[in-house]
């Protein structure tokens, strides 16, 4: 058994860290420049991007037949692409349409909507989470539960005060 399984020599790890750091900084530029929207909550669509930028940059790291450039332009072109995906979301229905998913109530005054809850793949104990996590105890006060673009789900409770309107929990 050879001791380089281990342990080769210094350059493996000095290239990792030199490498590391120009693809990390460089990556932090282009998601600043890109924009708040880039690293927000992420529907189908960002979590992609997402998940392809990760694996560049181990990629750049740890494949010495990437070079440093070659790995700088595939961030470029990931975050360019993200970004001009969602302004054209922004100005365009359809590209919206195609890239984004509905809110959808999976709840409504009080009740499980259950065709919704079977086309969303939502059980009735994580709609009993989010209730909890909203500070309820039941479904009473409960007028609906949305499930979110980003697969959040938002409560909305009935407000005694303002007889029966709703508001977000």
């Amino acid at each position: 058994m050879s001791s380089e399984i281990f342990f080769g020599d210094w350059s493996g790890p000095l290239r990792i860290v030199l490498v590391g750091v120009f693809a990390y900084g460089w990556l932090i530029v282009l998601l600043r420049l890109s924009g708040k929207r880039t690293l927000s909550k992420m529907n189908a669509f960002d979590l992609v991007v997402t998940v392809a930028l990760g694996s560049t940059l181990a990629t750049i790291l740890l494949d010495r037949s990437v070079a440093l450039s070659e790995g700088l332009t595939a961030f470029a072109l990931l975050i360019g692409a993200q970004f001009a995906i969602s302004w054209l979301s922004v100005r365009s229905k359809a590209v919206r349409d195609l890239i984004k998913s509905n809110p959808r109530a999976v709840l409504e005054g009080g009740r499980p909507v259950e065709s919704a809850m079977r086309r969303e793949r939502i059980s009735r104990d994580e709609i009993e989470a989010a209730i909890r996590q909203s500070g309820r105890i039941g479904s009473g006060r409960v007028d609906r539960v949305v499930l979110e673009t980003d697969g959040s789900l938002s409560v909305i409770v009935r407000d005694a005060d303002t007889r029966g309107t709703a508001r977000p929990s």
